[in-house]
């Protein structure tokens, strides 16, 4: 094993990084449609964006964080 190596690498930081925005992005469409009234029901917080696209977006960017992690880097040198 090589002592002074990190377990991710800089692609593996980049897609780490990658799966955080694409989940803070599926939190930011999940966001709204919220009502001023509260005697008031607001139908707009059952649209497409909030239920479907939303949660899509959020599971995108975590199956991007496992891709991150579970990534093995290809060796630039063969190993005998």
């Amino acid at each position: 094993m090589d002592e002074g190596k990190m377990a991710l690498t800089r692609k593996g930081l980049r897609l780490l990084l990658a799966g955080l925005l694409v989940m803070v992005a599926g939190y930011i469409l999940m966001t709204g449609g919220g009502s001023d009234d509260p005697k008031v029901f607001n139908y707009a917080m059952f649209d497409f964006r909030r239920t479907v696209a939303a949660p899509v977006v959020i599971v995108c960017g975590i199956i991007i964080e496992i891709v991150a992690i579970m990534r093995v880097p290809r060796s630039k040198k063969k190993e005998d």
